[in-house]
């Protein structure tokens, strides 16, 4: 099976380029990596120019207008971008272990999306962490000790360990995520209704339910460890809340403005 990673950000170069480095050395890399730039400046593009020219995985770059946060059209515009019938999606800030290609690989399952977890790494080591760090079982345990890193217990990779399924929208997060093309163009991608931060991928889930998905995990595969940064701004939170309600109300699981609205 052959996997696109797409990778979101928005003005946090240094951050990308660790998660880029942690997509680049996978025990099974992917077919291809999406940088899914929400309007980042001239910094971003700078930085990842070295990467573009990769020669054993494809590399691309899309960018939108800085609109304030766009994250559902930006993924849109980076999965049509891209050419595999796999789909990893992944946060700019969110720094892969060196199994989490291969995990999602073998964690895929028809008739599922696959819902990851996440290690949070704190601000006291957050500036010195990088993919090195997360694939050393000693750093981890230090930091575990410390209390540098939070959801601790996600650091032990059990590949023995039983995946299940669940229909719970609580802890739906696209930081981490993997699902079929095809399932993803069947419910239109994400709703550009929302815009602010907030709730774009728990609408997305709910469209997925009622498309007739069940949503797997497991609590040790497919680890990211999510850098900290500074709250985001949820002035939009309440609006995007209401289109929730409104869409977990609607029988329909396709929205309106998605996919099929990127040329």
């Amino acid at each position: 099976m052959k996997i696109s990673v797409i990778v979101t950000t928005y003005n946090r170069p240094d951050a990308l380029k660790r998660v880029l480095d942690g997509l680049l050395c996978q025990t099974r890399p992917p077919e291809e990596i999406i940088i899914a730039d929400d309007g980042s400046s001239s910094a971003t593009k700078q930085m990842i120019q070295p990467y573009l020219h990769h020669t054993r995985i494809r590399i691309k770059y899309v960018w939108q207008a800085d609109m304030g946060f766009r994250a559902a059209r930006v993924r849109n515009m980076a999965i049509k971008a891209s050419r595999e019938a796999y789909l990893l999606l992944l946060d700019g800030d969110c720094i892969p272990d060196k199994h989490f290609v291969r995990d999602h690989m073998e964690l895929a399952q028809k008739g599922c999306f696959f819902q990851g977890k996440r290690v949070l790494v704190n601000p006291s080591v957050e500036k010195k962490f990088n993919h090195r760090s997360c694939n050393s079982k000693i750093k981890l345990m230090v930091h575990a000790f410390k209390r540098e890193i939070s959801n601790r217990h996600h650091i032990f990779r059990m590949s023995f360990f039983p995946s299940y399924t669940t229909g719970k929208l609580s802890g739906v997060r696209s930081c981490n995520m993997g699902l079929f093309r095809e399932d993803i163009k069947a419910v239109n991608g994400f709703n550009h209704d929302f815009e602010g931060w907030g709730r774009e991928d728990s609408e997305l889930v709910v469209r997925l339910f009622k498309y007739g998905l069940k949503r797997k995990e497991n609590p040790f595969k497919a680890i990211c460890f999510h850098l900290w940064h500074h709250e985001n701004i949820r002035k939009d939170l309440a609006r995007n809340d209401r289109l929730l309600r409104q869409v977990m109300a609607s029988e329909s699981y396709v929205c309106k403005s998605g996919l099929s609205d990127i040329d």
